[in-house]
């Protein structure tokens, strides 16, 4: 020991001769070593993303991406909200539903589908650990125990197929790992909010381990009925999800297998009747969040099981990786609504029989099989093949008042094969290519018509005839980017992409005596040229893009304007032109500062698509008054609209400040988001658009180090905003709003 301690004596005598030999101070030269400890301390973590289907750091991949994990998308589900608390939280992304928790529909650079069914289609593909959710029901499974998402802007054709022509929401869990850890964690917030949710993994043999991961969420039902004065009459939920994972791993083999299932007992979303004024989108008088005035729709209840399994294997080949993910998805279930918002909150006739819709999804079965062969050495040229099927079916049910039970059936089955390679011209220039051939086939047909309807009882209906439809496809997809690294710590990168959204089919008129509807393909042209940056000894990150793209055969759903129907139109083209910019600061070790802007500007082109209006709204697009069967109605033009539902502007502000103590921190968090002026409908109105739509996050907690334990009081749209997030547009002035204020206590325990 004494020989240690003079040793290091020996040497610090030493450092302190030399420094001074150099014209430096040892007090100088701590003072470097501080420097360099503090800078040490204020770099960012890197960020590791699979937008191309390898691990990369997100500041290497020529796309524009922007990931939520952790501290700061845990803070966004705080109060147990669905998937839909993304909107608005990440440059770019929005998202609504009319369809309560079961049924999100997300918008990228604008880019989105309105339409409500169960059977729709959109440009945004939800992919949950590497297998896509093409139904509506099941991107809305719930999110726990997940590791990160990634929000991939811009078509995505290459490697993830159709559908992905505005880009990709990607949702990544946590996996089994050989060392034991675990967590439990449990919320008890307003409206009887009692969120509990928890995992545990570890090893079971040298190459065996698992992960099981739980997750129930409760709400109470807290909204009255004023047309029965019955008291919390709807707005609660009941969900449960679990996962369950096993990861076989060695040197050269991987597989991992996913079973994951879901239990939704919740209600569907609260249409409001004329909580809007004709002449203004301010909500009004008759607005009352804890209070619908609903005559039928048994309490727009709304139930959905999913279940599913996926299985990827890896094997480790001579230079090269072969990976194939096998995963077949299923769910079913309904939900009810009164879709004109009820019996009378202000002006206006009650009908209990008049827009009470049932929709029912049935016997959802999706099968997905990926291949993929994708170089793995250090090769100047980085290479991936791969061949992808897919195979769905499902029926859908409409339950309306008057024209009653409709059933209508749906299959699509789809290939592709696809490649993409890198060239690595230099050390800090590479070039890439993919190209995708896809074939998309969907067959349509109606089975059971107007069961038990009054309609048909009275003659106001008959059955129809309708031949079964069957459309097909073949497109080809693809890209070409670079990506040039000016230095070590910023890169310019451009790209160009082709990508389609396939045919769709909407039967959803058949259920109000109407034909079924078809869209061809859309295809959509993307050009994006952007930067990526680490800068300030790697505190700062700060990454731009701007965007141009034009859509050819644009799909629009024509939803409402005369009854509640849903007819599929194409429109000649739709463009998009805009910018996104991603910024995170570590100002200090204790101060972190981060968020966003995008500004999309949109606009459709067809000089002759005309839709139908709100009978009761001031139109501002031109409109023309036509013939119909049902007498004369008022249409609108769409050249030179906006998209429906596409913000111009999305605005993201988060902070994170933490006070070291002696056994841990005390921390406060906080987010905001704005939404800019934002279109509801394909025309435009005075009542149907929103500006300035606002929402706040807060938390205070306290991070107990030594014992590995958190808890923070928080709130959700703190300020209780009541920003409107869509409405119906075919009986009255009706909407719905964005969730309430949620104000709670959180707890969480780790275990390593």
């Amino acid at each position: 020991m004494k020989t240690c301690k003079k040793s290091v004596l020996a040497l610090s005598i030493q450092a302190s001769l030399l420094a001074a030999a150099m014209g430096l101070s040892p007090a100088l030269f701590a003072q470097e070593s501080d420097k360099d400890q503090a800078a040490e301390e204020t770099k960012l973590e890197r960020i590791m993303v699979t937008a191309q289907k390898r691990v990369q750091s997100t500041q290497e991949v020529p796309i524009s991406i922007a990931t939520l994990s952790g501290e700061k998308f845990d803070a966004l589900f705080a109060g147990g909200e669905d998937i839909q608390a993304l909107s608005g939280k990440i440059p770019g992304l929005y998202a609504e539903s009319s369809n309560g928790r079961a049924a999100p529909r997300f918008y990228i650079r604008g880019l989105g589908n309105t339409d409500f069914d169960l059977a729709a289609s959109q440009p945004v593909s939800v992919i949950m650990d590497e297998v896509v959710m093409e139904n509506v029901i099941l991107k809305s499974f719930p999110l726990f125990d997940v590791a990160q998402a990634e929000v991939i802007r811009g078509p995505q054709g290459t490697l993830f197929g159709r559908n992905t022509t505005a880009g990709i929401v990607k949702f990544t869990s946590v996996k089994p790992t050989q060392d034991f850890e675990a967590y439990t964690k449990a919320t008890v917030g307003s409206f009887g909010t009692i969120n509990v949710e928890g995992a545990a993994g570890g090893g079971l043999t040298d190459e065996l381990s698992a992960r099981i991961s739980l997750m129930n969420q409760n709400r109470d039902d807290y909204v009255d009925n004023g047309f029965t004065d019955e008291k919390d009459f709807t707005g609660g939920h009941d969900e449960k999800a679990g996962r369950l994972q096993f990861l076989y791993d060695t040197d050269s083999f991987s597989a991992l297998l996913n079973v994951h299932g879901r239990k939704l007992d919740g209600t569907s979303s609260l249409f409001r009747r004329n909580i809007l004024t004709a002449g203004s989108n301010e909500l009004n008088e008759n607005y009352d969040r804890d209070t619908v005035y609903y005559d039928a729709g048994d309490g727009n209840f709304q139930k959905y099981d999913n279940f599913g399994a996926s299985l990827t294997l890896e094997f480790d080949l001579d230079g090269m990786t072969f990976t194939s993910i096998t995963a077949q998805e299923n769910a079913d279930g309904n939900g009810k609504g009164d879709i004109d918002g009820g019996s009378e909150a202000g002006p206006g006739p009650s009908n209990p029989n008049f827009a009470v819709t049932e929709d029912q999804l049935n016997d959802l079965e999706q099968f997905t099989q990926e291949i993929r062969l994708a170089s793995d050495t250090n090769e100047a040229i980085e290479w991936q093949v791969g061949a992808f099927y897919f195979d769905s079916s499902f029926g859908v049910t409409s339950v309306d008042g008057f024209f009653g039970k409709t059933d209508v059936y749906h299959e699509n089955t789809s290939w592709a094969v696809f490649g993409q390679s890198t060239y690595n011209l230099n050390d800090r220039w590479d070039i890439t290519g993919g190209i995708r051939y896809t074939y998309d086939e969907k067959y349509f047909w109606v089975g059971q018509q107007n069961v038990e309807a009054f309609a048909l009882t009275i003659g106001a209906a008959s059955i129809q005839d309708y031949d079964p439809i069957d459309v097909d496809d073949g497109q080809v997809s693809w890209e070409l980017s670079t990506n040039y690294r000016l230095t070590d710590k910023t890169s310019v990168f451009g790209r160009i992409a082709n990508g389609f959204r396939a045919q769709s089919i909407q039967g959803r008129n058949v259920a109000f005596e109407e034909d079924p509807t078809t869209a061809e393909s859309e295809t959509i042209q993307s050009i994006e040229v952007g930067a990526k940056s680490d800068l300030l000894d790697d505190s700062l990150r700060l990454n731009g893009a701007l965007f141009y793209y034009q859509i050819d055969d644009i799909q629009l759903s024509a939803i409402g304007g005369a009854n509640n129907g849903n007819t599929l139109v194409n429109a000649d083209k739709g463009t998009g032109y805009g910018f996104e910019v991603d910024a995170e600061w570590r100002a200090t070790k204790s101060l972190v500062i981060g968020g966003g802007f995008s500004y999309n500007n949109t606009e459709l082109k067809d000089s002759n698509l005309l839709v139908g209006t709100c009978a009761a709204c001031t139109v501002t697009s031109p409109t023309v008054t036509l013939p119909t069967a049902t007498g004369p109605k008022k249409f609108a033009y769409v050249d030179g609209n906006p998209f429906p539902q596409a913000p111009e502007t999305i605005l993201t502000i988060n902070a994170r400040y933490d006070i070291p103590v002696s056994t841990g921190e005390i921390y406060l968090y906080g987010d905001v988001a704005r939404q800019g002026k934002t279109n509801l409908f394909l025309y435009e109105s005075m009542e149907y658009n929103t500006n300035g739509n606002f929402e706040a996050g807060l938390r205070i907690g306290y991070l107990n180090f030594e014992n590995d334990y958190e808890v923070a009081l928080f709130g959700r749209n703190i300020t209780d905003e009541d920003n409107l997030k869509g409405a119906i547009d075919f009986a009255n002035l009706t909407g719905f709003v964005n969730e309430p204020r949620i104000i709670g206590v959180e707890f969480k325990k780790s275990f390593f």
